[in-house]
């Protein structure tokens, strides 16, 4: 049944507790002031939260320098506000899933303070270590520019030990049974406090095998395997959506062939041909892009993203392509990061252009996956490049016109607001959006609840129709005796297409416009011929509006295999 598979149909909304709700532990913030905000997503209308690391940390990393897995930082409250707040949640009708960071920790966790101060400590093991810095210490680094090695020598332990990210963030030996134990304790201990799921950070630095002598790294695809099993074990209906900015030809190592691994990957491929296309009118390397990800397993989705906590990475790009993205929307080198990304928002990417950014999430919202949207991007919120690294785009949540944008009662922010300039909180906030029926916070609503009925999205097969016109995407899908279709124009300049639909008999006639009364009549020859706007984009459903009664309960194709399944 359509509700089996909660996330193939849904929309996730990603969020810091650190920015989105204060946590200077004034009692203002942190989970608590949280569970005030649930209101405001459930009119958003999101099936599902994913809340970014709030264990205890040092805070060198935004988080992801873990020093308790069991725990909540005093900051973010205690674990009895966490399972507050799912059960608020719950309430709702929103799921929650966290981040699952393990390929390192902080280097304040307490395993690796045992394991530095003994070769015969029982957590010795569990970290990569070598007698002898590693010859290709220089090489491999995940922050080209900032990070110098993924080798540093530990003065306590007399020893080299091996971290992919920061040096303060020592590799886990994930090769060695006991840390995928306790990987697994982990994820059912969150379980237990009613999260549905897991994003896993850098999951292909997780499974593959590490050390001094490892000069061809190895992923091991059979560890993804045992943590499905474990999952589905403890609660049927939780996923693991991970983070594996891999090539398309591996993708179906991670989902498994027979839908066995990862249940939701993000999907990087598309992501940067995505934004080629945003940068130069030209849907082709695009569609090409959606063809090279179309193989996956039935139960299995894609995660479609537009901006995420991160540099915009552009490292699956030509040069040329790499370049045209550069040129259009992060030109100036202190708006590049680490050789190969932009550190921006998307909004001040687009120019503040409300046409482009609605252009860019009607496109993430009919793309083949389910939208995966960054707090503050419903608004339109900016950035502060003065801010170093990634946290320029991590500033506080823009909540009104009030002291610090609303996020905070007390004397400072974890982070500075945006209080200058076009997306200053004055001008950029939810409380003057809300008021707003052509605001951008109104107009996502919107998208979020149409986007919610059209499940071909997320369960169809489809097909990009030819337009000769590489600035229009034409996109069909097909589920259950149902279709619909989504036109965009990637250019400023108005277009004209004539095509058809493809589908056999009376079916591809008619095309009612879902957004808009500005619906289409094939002509005799069964054509179509759309007049798109400048960033105009159109949603169709093809036939009629009595497609509830035609839907059937099967899929009336034949069954393909579940690699090539939608």
């Amino acid at each position: 049944m359509i509700d089996d598979l909660w996330y193939k149909n849904g929309v996730i909304y990603c969020l810091s507790v650190g920015t989105y709700m204060d946590a200077n532990g004034d009692g203002v913030g942190d989970f608590k002031g949280l569970l005030r905000r649930l209101d405001y997503l459930h009119g958003l209308g999101i099936t599902a939260i994913w809340l970014m690391p709030f264990q205890p940390s040092p805070g060198r990393d935004d988080g992801y320098d873990i020093s308790d897995y069991y725990g909540v930082d005093p900051r973010y409250g205690t674990l009895g506000d966490f399972v507050e707040f799912t059960h608020g949640c719950k309430q709702r009708g929103i799921r929650v899933i966290i981040d699952l960071v393990v390929n390192h920790t902080s280097d304040q966790h307490e395993w690796f303070r045992e394991a530095r101060r003994s070769k015969d400590s029982r957590y010795r093991d569990w970290y990569v270590w070598s007698d002898k810095k590693p010859g290709n210490a220089d090489t491999g680094m995940v922050f080209p520019g900032v990070q110098k090695s993924t080798w540093t020598r530990d003065k306590e332990a007399g020893a080299w030990f091996f971290h992919r990210f920061y040096d303060f963030q020592p590799d886990l030996n994930t090769s060695n049974p006991m840390v995928q134990a306790e990987i697994l304790k982990i994820m059912g201990f969150w379980i237990q406090l009613g999260v549905s799921g897991f994003r896993m950070d850098a999951v292909p630095f997780v499974i593959s095998t590490k050390g001094a002598k490892v000069r061809k790294a190895v992923e091991q695809y059979d560890m993804l395997r045992a943590f499905r099993e474990f999952l589905q074990w403890r609660q049927g209906d939780a996923i693991i959506l991970a983070e594996a900015n891999v090539l398309p030809k591996t993708d179906m190592e991670y989902f498994g062939s027979d839908g066995d691994r990862m249940h939701m990957m993000f999907n990087f491929h598309v992501n940067q041909h995505l934004f080629y296309a945003l940068a130069a009118a030209d849907s082709r390397p695009l569609a090409k892009a959606l063809q090279a990800t179309k193989p996956r397993p039935a139960t299995a989705q894609w995660g479609l993203f537009l901006r995420n906590h991160d540099e915009l990475d552009l490292g699956r790009l030509t040069k040329a392509q790499r370049d045209t993205v550069f040129k259009a929307f992060g030109a100036d080198k202190d708006m590049q990061l680490y050789d190969r990304g932009i550190r921006r928002r998307l909004a001040p990417m687009l120019g503040g252009d409300q046409r482009r950014l609605q252009l860019a999430y009607s496109l993430m919202c009919t793309l083949p996956g389910t939208p995966v949207i960054r707090y503050g991007d419903e608004l339109g919120m900016g950035d502060n490049l003065d801010l170093p690294e990634r946290n320029c785009a991590r500033t506080p949540m823009q909540w009104s016109t009030e002291p610090h944008a609303g996020f905070t009662e007390g004397d400072r922010p974890c982070a500075p607001v945006i209080d200058k300039g076009a997306y200053g909180y004055e001008h950029v906030n939810a409380a003057k959006q809300r008021r707003d029926p052509n605001s951008m916070l109104n107009w996502t609503e919107r998208i979020v609840r149409m986007r919610k009925e059209v499940p071909e999205v997320g369960w169809g097969d489809f097909k990009v129709i030819s337009t000769r016109d590489p600035a229009v995407l034409l996109i069909r899908y097909d589920w259950r005796n149902n279709s619909v279709l989504f036109a965009h124009n990637l250019d400023d300049k108005p277009r004209e297409v004539t095509f058809s639909v493809g589908l056999a008999g009376e079916k591809g006639k008619l095309l009612v416009n879902l957004l808009s009364e500005d619906h289409s009549r094939a002509d005799k020859r069964g054509r179509h011929t759309l007049l798109l706007e400048g960033y105009g984009y159109h949603w169709y459903r093809v036939g009629g509006l009595d497609y509830l009664l035609k839907r059937s309960d099967i899929d009336a194709k034949a069954p393909r295999k579940a690699a090539r399944s939608a």
